[in-house]
């Protein structure tokens, strides 16, 4: 055994070392200079031709403000909720070191724990990479400050160089930023919001952020929570009176005023801003405080003719067709969406987010999520019935000219042949906008017409996990599914965003092959290409004569079906119309050879709680709104600008594929070059719907309104003969209300186109 002199002389051998070491450490490291912080530079972005698109961030939202400028609320704020102890103690928090070394060897979070101090001395390091190196330097220079500078000149320094969310970093840009006023101005009740967004802006900033734990109404909840608990923990540690405390009700949680982010992102900047900083963010895993640091300079994919194209062709039709004070029950809160994607690339040339951000409109409706897309969801049903095969094809794919009997309450089996089961215990009925006892119909024109009952059988044929798997091949979120297994997942319960089913349908227009949506090209940091801003690569979603023969359907709808508006384009087209449930939303997904875009219509108020969507019957004075009217209507006014100077292109011609597999009780298909096989006996047909008569114009004889299919002199084929949607199946779907002008007995128009 060693002796107890050994061990001692050891022991302190090593403890002087560390002790020498930590004071060169101590002696070695600089301190942190909070104007040298706040001189980040502007994040710029540009169109895909070069040019400049906006400056924003950096230096333009930055400003530093000396301790007096800083109201002792804010102090005492902080102070309560980050470093109870900051004005006695020496800068570093033992016990904190120590959970943040066990949390670091554990592979826990890496925060919690520091003082004011040490948060002060991150927030001066442009890189936030967690490594050792970076805490041990971090921790000598918080030594030095607490024993070498005033506990003011650290408090000012951290609250100057904080980063709040808005892109503002410091106090004051925080203060114009929420509440548009200079910090020295700020009251209690609003220093208490600003200390709880420093608990991380992403997750407390009302406004939301990136990821699905972030959206505005998660934030603001957290927001609240935490702004409340910061005025209780400023009396619990003797910072505010009780009496004061209870001037501040919950319903007096401090209101924000516009973001100064607004300024200079005037109308479709701000969606494109944001669009290309959350791809930049996600695939160089950047932080929010990082990019709001700024210096990048950010080339997106954004073509400023086709989004001002694009936006013209939505204000329009909008300003057209709304009008607020006239109808103000019906036409407030209508939302319009809209992206554009290159076929050949998957690149976004052009979205439609909202008014704009300097019309306090902040969630980008072309990335949304949550409106049902209706029937747009049928043509992923058929693409996998051919990809796949159904159980009656026995595993070969299914020919567009597949019979599937239509009519409309026609009972739907399930993946063992037998009665779908309802809630009520009785066969589940699959409804179809219309009455019309249609009998068998091919899928060509179950989707020209938009019929219901064949789909929801289809789904069960195919099985749901097909569907789904095709959807997402062809860059459809797996989150943004349905996850029952209904026959109303057929119609359109899931809820993908314009920018998905843009650059979705493009992988029908590419014959079979997906590319990734992007919307950046390039990024520079200090003069340096960033990598990983490559073009994504090309992926094979299904062969190319699956998606051929669903151009194939998806032109015919265009030409004899739900979405003839798009014929007015006259070059060759193909695409779905969609509505949900109640007439909730409207959707017209479609494309060309060279271009998809997507258009969808709903109805929500922004600034509620829970977003809900409502029914847009009623609005703009018509009885419902379709697929086929206000979208197509924006989709081909958008594309006519946006191909002008593109020469004409063909789709590829589609060959002849796959096998007939009938239901039962279906016709046998007559003889022709497609492969078939009839797997049921054969029956006569039952008699399809009764041709329409012509209507008289609306409003005796005046020129009708481009999105009012009742008011078209020769309504064509198959526009009343939609099915519903993507809402609960069987339910009823709206009915003319019989105003004014309207014929008699005019054949209800539905909602699945």
């Amino acid at each position: 055994m060693p002796s107890w002199k050994f061990v001692g002389g050891t022991a302190l051998g090593f403890f002087a070392i560390i002790v020498a070491g930590a004071g060169v450490g101590i002696a070695m490291v600089g301190t942190p200079d909070p104007n040298k912080a706040a001189q980040a530079q502007n994040n710029v972005f540009f169109w895909q031709d070069g040019s400049q698109m906006v400056a924003t961030g950096g230096s333009m939202n930055r400003q530093i403000v000396t301790i007096d400028k800083i109201p002792r609320s804010m102090r005492d704020a902080v102070i309560s909720a980050e470093n109870e102890s900051f004005e006695t103690d020496k800068g570093v928090d033992p016990m904190g070191i120590a959970r943040a070394v066990w949390n670091m060897a554990t592979g826990g979070s890496t925060q919690g724990g520091s003082t004011i101090t040490q948060q002060y001395v991150k927030n001066n390091f442009l890189d936030s990479d967690q490594t050792l190196k970076r805490k041990v330097t971090e921790l000598f220079i918080a030594i030095k400050l607490g024993v070498s500078e005033e506990k003011d000149t650290v408090l000012a320094g951290y609250l100057n160089t904080a980063y709040y969310g808005r892109d503002a970093y410091g106090i004051q840009a925080a203060a114009r930023a929420y509440f548009g006023k200079d910090s020295q101005d700020l009251n209690p009740s609003e220093c208490a919001f600003l200390a709880s967004v420093l608990k991380g802006p992403n997750l407390y900033n009302p406004d939301g952020g990136i990821g699905a734990a972030a959206t505005p109404t998660l934030n603001e909840d957290r927001a609240r929570k935490r702004w409340a608990w910061v005025l209780d923990r400023e009396v619990e540690v003797g910072r505010m009176s009780k009496e004061d405390r209870a001037k501040y009700k919950p319903t007096d949680f401090p209101a924000r005023v516009e973001s100064e982010q607004a300024r200079g992102m005037s109308g479709q900047i701000g969606y494109l801003v944001e669009t290309a900083k959350q791809y930049v963010m996600k695939t160089r895993n950047i932080t929010a405080e990082q990019m709001a640091l700024g210096g990048y300079q950010i080339h997106t994919t954004f073509q400023k003719p086709r989004v001002d194209a694009l936006a013209k062709a939505v204000e329009d039709t909008r300003n057209d067709f709304l009008d607020e004070k006239k109808r103000p029950e019906y036409d407030t809160f209508v939302q319009f969406g809209a992206a554009s994607v290159d076929v050949k690339t998957g690149a976004i040339v052009a979205l439609y987010g909202g008014p704009g951000w300097d019309q306090k409109h902040f969630s980008n409706n072309a990335n949304t999520i949550g409106v049902p897309v209706g029937s747009t969801w049928k043509p992923y049903v058929l693409a996998a019935a051919m990809q796949y095969g159904t159980q009656n094809s026995k595993g070969q794919g299914i020919s567009i000219d597949s019979k599937y009997m239509a009519d409309d309450l026609t009972v739907i089996k399930n993946r063992q042949g037998n009665p779908l089961m309802g809630p009520d215990g009785k066969p589940f009925r699959q409804k179809n906008e219309s009455p019309t006892a249609y009998g068998f119909v091919t899928l060509n024109e179950a989707m020209e017409k938009s019929i219901n009952v064949p789909f929801a059988q289809l789904v069960f044929d195919v099985g749901h996990a097909k569907v789904r798997d095709v959807a997402k091949s062809t860059g459809i979120l797996e989150d943004s599914m349905d996850k029952d297994n209904t026959a109303s997942f057929a119609l359109g319960t899931s809820t993908p965003s314009a920018i998905r089913m843009a650059d979705s349908y493009a992988t029908f227009a590419a014959s079979g092959t997906h590319r990734e949506p992007f919307s950046v090209t390039k990024v520079e940091k200090d003069g340096e290409a960033l990598s990983g801003f490559e073009a994504p690569k090309d992926q094979r979603a299904m062969d190319s004569a699956v998606a051929d023969n669903v151009t194939k359907v998806l032109q015919n709808v265009v030409q004899n079906g739900t979405g003839t508006k798009v014929k007015k384009l006259g070059r060759p087209a193909a695409g779905k119309t969609g509505t949900t449930d109640q007439n909730k939303s409207a959707w017209f997904v479609g494309y060309t050879p060279e271009l998809a875009t997507s258009v969808t219509l709903f109805r929500n108020d922004p600034n509620s709680a829970d977003k809900k969507l409502i029914s847009m019957n009623g609005v703009g004075g018509t009885d419902s709104i379709h697929g086929g009217d206000i979208p197509a209507v924006i989709w081909t006014e958008y594309m006519r600008e946006a191909l002008k100077d593109s020469p004409v292109k063909q789709f590829p011609e589609a060959e002849t594929y796959g096998v007939t597999a009938d239901s039962a009780g279906a016709p046998s298909p007559t003889p022709s070059a497609v492969p078939s096989q009839s797997v049921t006996p054969s029956m006569p047909p039952t008699s399809s719907a009764p041709p329409v008569s012509p209507s008289p114009s609306k409003g005796g004889g005046k020129p009708c309104k481009p999105w009012e299919l009742y008011c078209d002199p020769t309504p064509t084929s198959g526009t009343s003969q939609g099915g519903s949607n993507g809402g609960p199946s069987g339910s009823p779907s709206p009915t003319p209300s019989g105003k004014p002008g309207r014929p008699t007995g005019w054949p209800t128009f539905g909602s699945s186109p």
